[in-house]
């Protein structure tokens, strides 16, 4: 572009001096070498990108595809494990065997829980959940726990548990006991058909199998685990996962329907996740229970980690595949675990995962509901896509990874398959070296080559270099003249565009500053904020004529008890936004407020000669804002409010964190007014009460003492509102 077609906007300066286009000095020789080459280098290292480009492919689309095929194939027999597992759980249910169990469980539980809870056995179950459940599911979870919130609440349930869940260290040794000898219909029932169900829960891995009644009542488990007895409707597990399926099978009421529950942590399990498959039990078309099983860990890792033989299905030293739920947590277990705990500990860590989730992983033997899994793979899977594509892992690994989500009913998991690409690209790495090697000599010739060429180009760069350096020192609107070439000559235009977007930037950080200027008015007079800004430390102002409002709400802090911080929080600043519309209202400045405290005041910033009328209307107001509060939030808070009329002095305090406060001995004796009295009120001094109108009525509230003597105190009375019939 031509100096008289630049735009003409922006001062322009030029750089350099314009010269007339003229040729390098090389022979012709030269350049036909050059361009030779050039052309041979340039050849070489276009014949080396587009085969490396392609080997690389190639290798890629390879182990994409057979990712894709263990993806597939696990996905297939994941299918096929819940498929046998809801088919288990009702024919199961649909057998006589249930439907005897089922009435014979539900009426030997109904007769144990008509009867007198034995005050020995309560008192050894309550000590067994005090002392040893909650012990066991402390230490378990981290977390403090009550037992006594998990104890039995009905006769059966402490029956049961007494028998058949506390003389038992564990679940292995609770599982072998068939009858406890007492005679009561419920023990002849699991003598009985208890062993038809530990076969079904050994044989197929079943974590666990229970069997409720239509009320909610777990009345049968094979490990006679805390919840045998509970009641899903009422008891502490009311809001478990194994509740809230029974609850959707019970409501639809639909035969052979089977409802599956995603894994959730399980208080009976030590807070071990639990998953559910359960199914309603009926008989000549009425359901009289529901069978629950336990999803088998064991046997979701088993099917996902192919048995451990990870390299005989093609996922080599690093490969493997897992579950992943909508939480974006793991539903089975990682392979890095199996292989080497203490490695997995140390890499998940570094990756992102919590110290102590990684322990407690290590310590349970799985990831399940542990190891979290972010990315865009597991994102697309859920979303309903499937795909290939290549992203760090959970372990911080480049990984090439095959995603789908898993086709199961009431599960929404998606199922991922990986390899580092470290190892699924180790043959490109030969091929590099073997094309670094080939070209090496070649390369190095290139750079000398543009050692000469760089003095060619180099004029023009320098005085770019010049024109930044004058940018950096401050100027505005630089422009350069790059000199002959077209291609140095974008450049150029480029700079020059820069240059003049650098000084509309420059623009608006002024307008920037200037916002911030208001900013800062907003929170502190003119005044104060112009010194402020200059670096003065001790900014202060004095006011002769000034109502000190000093208000406390009194039974916040109690009402603040019964709610969480961030409720307690909520509601104070809805009190807080009425107090500063009221203010703004009746000409009042807020200084600074604390939990329960509003310290106000009345021509500071701004002179007043009523304002002691105005900060009286002002507290006024507060009280029926905090009546209003409390008639509508069916809550019992009032007003203590203390005003005191004279000198104060105000100002900046700190130096890190800025903060705009006011003192005095106005201010000390409104604190003192409202803080001497037990009585919700507006309280004042004299000389805010001898500047009170008529119809602010006011009554003696007593004296205080100061160092200037005893001070007369009043107290402000609700000016009375006539209704005219």
């Amino acid at each position: 572009m031509s100096e008289q077609a630049m735009p003409t906007a922006a001062p322009t300066e030029w750089v350099g001096t314009p010269r007339a286009r003229r040729r390098a000095g090389l022979s012709i020789y030269s350049i036909l070498l050059i361009m030779l080459l050039s052309v041979s280098v340039l050849s070489s290292i276009v014949v080396g990108v587009i085969g490396y480009v392609n080997g690389t492919e190639a290798l890629r689309t390879i182990a994409y595809e057979k990712l894709v095929e263990i993806r597939e194939n696990r996905a297939r027999e994941v299918t096929q494990l819940f498929r046998s597992i809801e088919n288990a759980v009702r024919l199961s249910a649909m057998n006589e065997t249930s439907r005897q169990a089922a009435r014979a469980f539900t009426a030997g539980f109904a007769e144990l829980d008509q009867q007198e809870t034995d005050a020995a056995a309560s008192a050894l179950v309550d000590e067994y959940y005090r002392d040893t459940f909650a012990a066991d599911l402390a230490e378990a979870t981290g977390e403090s726990v009550d037992g006594s919130s998990f104890a039995p609440r009905g006769a059966a349930q402490t029956y049961l548990q007494h028998r058949y869940v506390i003389p038992y260290d564990d679940w292995e040794d609770a599982i072998l006991t068939a009858d406890a000898g007492d005679g009561s219909s419920w023990s002849q029932a699991h003598a009985r058909y208890h062993p038809y169900y530990r076969a079904m829960t050994e044989l197929q891995d079943f974590e666990d199998v229970l069997m409720l009644d239509t009320e909610g009542n777990v009345v049968y488990t094979a490990f006679k685990g805390v919840d045998l007895g509970t009641n899903l409707f009422e008891g502490p597990y009311r809001l478990s996962n194994l509740a809230a399926a029974y609850r959707e099978v019970m409501d639809r009421n639909i035969i052979d329907d089977v409802v599956v529950a995603d894994f959730a942590p399980y208080s009976p399990s030590l807070g071990n996740p639990a998953g559910w498959a359960v199914t309603p039990i009926a008989d000549d078309g009425e359901v009289i229970g529901a069978l629950a099983i336990e999803l088998p860990i064991d046997r979701i890792n088993e099917v996902m980690t192919v048995g451990g033989e990870w390299e005989m299905n093609g996922l080599g030293a690093t490969g493997e595949t897992y579950l992943v739920g909508r939480d974006l947590l793991m539903r089975s277990i990682s392979r890095q675990l199996l292989d080497d705990p203490d490695g997995y500990e140390r890499t998940a860590v570094a990756a992102g995962l919590a110290p102590a989730t990684a322990a407690l992983s290590v310590q349970n033997g799985n990831t399940l509901m542990q190891q979290s899994i972010s990315g865009e793979a597991v994102a697309r899977a859920l979303a309903g896509e499937q795909g290939t594509l290549l992203e760090r892992d959970y372990l911080g690994r480049d990984s090439l990874v095959a995603f789908a989500p898993l086709n199961v009913d009431g599960l929404n998991w998606v199922i991922v398959a990986q390899e580092t690409s470290a190892e699924a690209l180790v043959p490109v790495e030969d091929f590099t070296r073997n094309l670094i090697l080939s070209t090496a000599g070649m390369i190095i010739f290139v750079c000398l080559l543009s050692l000469v060429l760089a003095q060619v180009f180099v004029r023009p760069l320098r005085r770019l270099k010049a024109a930044a350096q004058r940018i950096a020192a401050g100027d505005e609107g630089v422009q350069v003249d790059a000199g002959s070439s077209d291609e140095l000559a974008d450049v150029a235009h480029a700079f020059n565009d820069m240059s003049r977007s650098l000084q509309v930037k420059s623009q608006l950080i002024e307008e920037q500053e200037k916002a911030n200027e208001q900013l800062i008015l907003s929170f502190m007079p003119e005044g104060m904020a112009d010194r402020y800004k200059h670096g003065d430390d001790a900014i202060t102002q004095d006011s002769d004529d000034v109502t000190v409002v000093f208000a406390d709400i009194v039974g916040f802090e109690e009402l603040a008890l019964t709610m969480s911080s961030e409720e307690a929080v909520a509601r104070l600043n809805d009190l807080v936004r009425s107090f500063d519309e009221a203010a703004e209202r009746h000409g009042v400045e807020r200084v600074r407020t604390t939990r329960q405290s509003y310290l106000a005041s009345c021509g500071l910033a701004t002179p007043r000669v009523d304002n002691a009328r105005r900060a009286v209307e002002f507290a006024l107001e507060l009280d029926s804002i905090l009546e209003r509060y409390s008639a509508q939030q069916g809550v019992k808070l009032g007003l203590r409010a203390g005003l005191d009329a004279g000198q104060v002095t105000s100002g900046l305090i700190g130096r890190a964190r800025v903060v705009y406060d006011m003192w005095g001995d106005a201010v000390n004796l409104a604190f003192r007014v409202q803080g001497d009295s037990d009585e919700p009120g507006i309280y004042v001094t004299q000389r805010v009460a001898d500047r009170l109108p008529d119809s602010i009525p006011v009554r003696p509230a007593g004296d205080i003492e100061t160092q200037s003597g005893a001070q007369r105190v009043w107290k402000v009375e609700a000016p009375m509102v006539t209704v005219e019939g």
